[in-house]
């Protein structure tokens, strides 16, 4: 059996721990045991990773393994990692033990929360380290399901309609992705649903990808934020709880992206080649309707919800641009966002289980009384408007300069009003930080407040290291998933 089966055994055995915990002190425990296990093994995973690729290591897929699940339709447990999967599983497992600390002081039902946070962190986990298709869709809607009562239950605001509202809206896209791949898998002749035979395969005439493929790309587009199918999510984030805001947009949208990557353009290179030019005016859309939304919110969470649909959306147009510069771009992108946005919300969710508002307006002069938090939320804000330094400048430049290499008049038109996000961004992000941080006081209430808690501060500390550590040393991530683009974006530019 492979490694890679601890990424969904260990989440397992942190929901039996916490089945049998009997007090707070022993459900703390366990998730502070199993998310760092979880951490460590990433790390160590990650290490392991690179140096096969340094000892000449050149298959597609490292740590693999397969055993069938279901022979009538071929199903198998088939799990690999190529260099996209391993920093999306070190990111995952950051978010899951930062939100761990973030969730320290959560009540009610503490015991509750924390076995479908990890629940959700199960399918996150199981979807990255899949290489057969069903079981990676199944993984997805172990993903999906527990936000329903992450936010209905511990959410707060209009927190049932948000919850139902996310619910449907995802379900209906799971409904176009099991279409989709079922008929990939019949169309296709294969006697495997797993990914990369099938895409060895690249066996399926044109027009019939041209049928499957917007079932594909849309299916996991709406969980990436894909314009007009958007909405559910500044809703969700909205009324989600902290830790789960952080897990929703830092790892579950990235989801989308990689699932419109490994998926959709990979096994339908010709349909991807074709119908491109339809969702990049969609993205593009994405990407700048976001960002001006994000501008005209008083909601902090509202804010942030709606500048993750831009910066999703440049996943997707990264994407759709085809070329290698850009596609690394969009991973980074994914990892950078996944980091910044944990962080954002982290904050924002400290803030507002103080002042108990998320109002801009009625927000005001927190640096005097909770620097700490202040600066951190500073730092956010800085990383998320793409300041040399932080991991935003190092994923966006990266995708600006990679979809300027392809040099259709079509593509680099949608390129420079994608680049026109950049200054909306710093408009929202600098108008919101001068508000909240630095004005008057608002109320003097709020003088009586407190400053981060040690747990809050260990949370908040470990993300802003990571966006620093990744803006300042990207170069191992670029490396490592740019030998992971390749292979693949040869098959859909063949």
């Amino acid at each position: 059996m492979s490694i890679l089966s601890l990424f969904v055994l260990i989440p397992v055995l942190m929901l039996l721990g916490l089945w049998l915990s009997r007090n707070l002190n022993q459900v703390r425990g366990v998730m502070v045991a199993g998310s760092t296990a979880l951490l460590l093994l990433s790390a160590w995973l990650t290490v392991a990773f690179i140096q096969a690729r340094n000892a000449g290591n050149t298959d597609v897929m490292l740590f693999t393994y397969s055993t069938p699940w279901f022979r009538p339709l071929n199903i198998a447990y088939s799990v690999g990692v190529d260099g996209i999967s391993v920093v999306m599983l070190l990111l995952s497992s950051i978010i899951v033990f930062t939100g761990t600390f973030a969730s320290w002081q959560l009540k009610p039902m503490t015991k509750e929360y924390f076995l479908w946070f990890t629940l959700l962190s199960t399918g996150v986990y199981g979807f990255f380290i899949c290489t057969d298709m069903f079981t990676m869709f199944m993984f997805y809607e172990v993903a999906l399901i527990p936000m329903y009562l992450l936010i209905g239950v511990w959410g707060s605001g209009q927190k049932e309609y948000a919850a139902m509202k996310l619910t449907l809206m995802l379900m209906g896209g799971s409904a176009l992705l099991i279409i989709g791949i079922l008929g990939i898998y019949y169309f296709s002749g294969a006697t495997t649903m797993n990914v990369n035979e099938i895409a060895a395969m690249n066996n399926i005439d044109p027009e019939i990808q041209n049928i499957f493929f917007p079932f594909i790309f849309i299916g996991f587009g709406v969980l990436g934020a894909l314009f007009p199918f958007h909405t559910w999510s500044p809703d969700g984030h909205a009324s989600a709880p902290t830790a789960v805001s952080m897990l929703h947009a830092g790892v579950l949208m990235k989801l989308g992206g990689y699932g419109c990557f490994r998926v959709a353009m990979y096994l339908l290179p010709s349909a991807a080649q074709e119908l491109s030019w339809i969702f990049l005016i969609l993205t593009t859309i994405s990407v700048v309707y976001g960002a001006l939304s994000a501008c005209v919110q008083t909601d902090l969470k509202y804010i942030n919800a709606y500048s993750s649909v831009s910066h999703c959306g440049l996943v997707l147009f990264a994407l759709l641009m085809m070329t290698k510069t850009a596609c690394t771009g969009a991973i980074l992108q994914m990892l950078s966002h996944g980091l910044m946005t944990a962080l954002f919300f982290a904050l924002i969710g400290m803030i507002y289980g103080r002042t108990h508002t998320r109002d801009v307006r009625r927000l005001g002069g927190l640096m005097k009384i909770m620097p700490f938090l202040s600066v951190g939320y500073v730092i956010a804000g800085l990383a998320n408007l793409g300041l040399p330094g932080f991991s935003g400048f190092i994923a966006e430049m990266t995708i600006f300069v990679g979809s300027f290499e392809n040099a259709g008049t079509f593509h680099t038109a949608c390129t420079i009003i994608a680049c026109c996000s950049i200054v909306v961004t710093a408009v929202y992000i600098l108008r919101v930080v001068g508000k909240i941080l630095f004005q008057d006081v608002a109320d003097p209430h709020y003088l009586t407040l407190t400053d981060a808690t040690w747990d809050e501060r260990f949370s908040v500390c470990c993300l802003i290291f990571s966006v620093a550590a990744l803006g300042l040393a990207p170069m191992w991530a670029s490396n490592v998933i740019g030998d992971a683009v390749g292979p693949i974006l040869d098959v859909i530019m063949k």
